[in-house]
């Protein structure tokens, strides 16, 4: 069994108005330091797999089909294996 951790977020060049909004109100909080948010989506899969290269190809599947825009979004993850 394999845990997929699965990191989505908006390419740079897509604008992003709620990382806005939380930068705004970030900044009328006094937090001047901070200078951009952007907001992502984090997914946990668990994936019943014994081999570990077909959990990476089950999740980069999933990625591509169903959990992210590819034309909007990127995405990373890290796989591990869990008892």
């Amino acid at each position: 069994m394999f845990l997929a951790k699965i990191t989505i977020t908006l390419k740079k060049s897509i604008l992003d108005p709620q990382g806005k909004a939380v930068y705004h109100a970030l900044e009328s909080l006094n937090f001047s330091s901070i200078q951009d948010v952007r907001i992502g989506k984090y997914i946990e899969m668990k994936i019943n797999s014994n081999n570990m290269e077909e959990a990476k190809r089950q999740t980069e599947d999933a990625c591509q089909k169903l959990l992210s825009n590819v034309i909007m979004e990127n995405y990373s993850f890290t796989i591990e294996e869990i008892n």
